[in-house]
């Protein structure tokens, strides 16, 4: 069954919204739930909207990944005490953790203590 560009959207708007499912969409309408996610997809990229977050494959990675690690990070007014040498090696420090972070590993404290996450970086 064929539908207008209209009711194709109003289908994607229905299910970005969350008032129904992909599958419920497609068992309404008689059309495959890949259809269903299409015209969601449509919608969401003909008014210019950000993806739905928490789909199934995100809330699945969550469950199964590593607890995350946790960088300190300082709050504002400990950025503002700082003097410029202060703030260019606070910089380089936090550029080098996120290379490290990228690489699957973080170091704690002296470096002598190094934490590798179970995650496959390849």
């Amino acid at each position: 069954m064929k539908y207008t560009l209209e009711q194709r959207l109003d289908i994607g708007r229905r299910i970005y919204e969350g008032e129904i499912t992909r599958f419920q969409a497609a068992q309404e309408y008689d059309i495959n739930d890949n259809t269903a996610r299409n015209y969601m997809w449509l919608y969401r990229d003909t008014n210019n909207l950000p993806p739905k977050k928490g789909g199934r494959k995100n809330s699945t990675a969550k469950a199964k990944s590593s607890p995350a690690i946790e960088v300190k990070r300082p709050n504002l007014e400990e950025y503002e005490s700082m003097t410029k040498e202060e703030l260019i090696q606070a910089l380089v420090q936090a550029r080098i953790t996120e290379t490290r972070l990228k690489k699957g590993y973080e170091v704690k404290g002296d470096g002598s203590v190094i934490h590798y996450s179970s995650k496959n970086t390849k």
